[in-house]
């Protein structure tokens, strides 16, 4: 019924009570959880979740915050997880991100473009993580050949959506879309195809009202189901299962 296209259940916030709520997830509708790796740990983590339970599957790859300290080696050793490790499915999460004045800018394209061609050659689907580098994150996507993946927590325009989308994309949708200043994210699911959105969490950030601030975790996307079928007229089952099916497709688990 559910599929988390992104969650990150490698983080300490679940070191407590990690397996009992994964089981309980599993036993109460959340089909499948994709774990995103943002890091060589965190990728290599995802794998071992993926090895304990045939419900997850992960994704490797570096996000644009390690850019400064980032390796040549780390690079291999991502692929060698894309190459090897069969439940990852994807390469992520990697993109731009612009929010803090210290970021810097030269090293995360030069990442980014890197884990971009990395997919490329691979033929993976990518995770893709754009805060204040909208425009800039999606014409380096467009140049890089790459077309099948989810622009994660989207949080730009109806209008670049709809470019995403030409270029094959799908849209990460999560809890940022109960709050009460998310009216660009709803026009966003408003105008794009519910063929092309995602269910996500980002667990355990990032969670919905009435949870704001607490520790988001699978379940939590009941919220936001509630608010695209709102937003959309249309039942929430129907919600459920066609962005659950929208990910086993992006995903080439089908």
């Amino acid at each position: 019924m559910i599929f988390d296209s992104h969650a990150h259940y490698d983080d300490e916030q679940f070191d407590s009570d990690r397996d009992e709520l994964l089981l309980s997830l599993h036993k109460n509708g959340v089909d499948f959880i994709m774990n995103s790796g943002e890091s060589v740990r965190a990728s290599k983590a995802g794998v071992e979740l993926g090895k304990k339970y045939d419900f997850i599957y992960s994704a490797a790859g570096i996000h644009p915050s390690y850019a400064s300290s980032t390796t040549d080696e780390d690079i291999k050793i991502i692929r060698k997880i894309l190459e090897n490790e069969k439940k990852v499915l994807a390469l992520g999460e990697i993109g731009l991100d612009y929010h803090y004045e210290n970021a810097d800018k030269e090293k995360q394209r030069t990442l980014f473009k890197k884990q971009l061609s990395l997919a490329k050659e691979l033929d993976m689907p990518v995770i893709i993580h754009s805060r204040d580098a909208s425009q800039e994150c999606f014409d380096i996507i467009k140049e890089s050949g790459v077309r099948n993946g989810v622009i994660h927590c989207f949080s730009s325009s109806k209008e670049l959506a709809a470019e995403y989308i030409k270029l094959g994309f799908f849209i990460g949708i999560g809890g940022v879309l109960t709050y009460s200043n998310a009216r660009k994210m709803a026009e966003v699911v408003e105008s794009a195809p519910i063929e092309r959105i995602l269910l996500e969490t980002d667990c355990p950030y990032l969670a919905p009202v009435p949870n704001r601030g607490k520790r988001n975790d699978s379940s939590m996307l009941t919220y936001v189901a509630e608010k695209i079928s709102e937003i959309k007229n249309m039942n929430i089952e129907s919600v459920y299962s066609i962005t659950e099916n929208n990910a086993l497709r992006m995903f080439r688990i089908l």
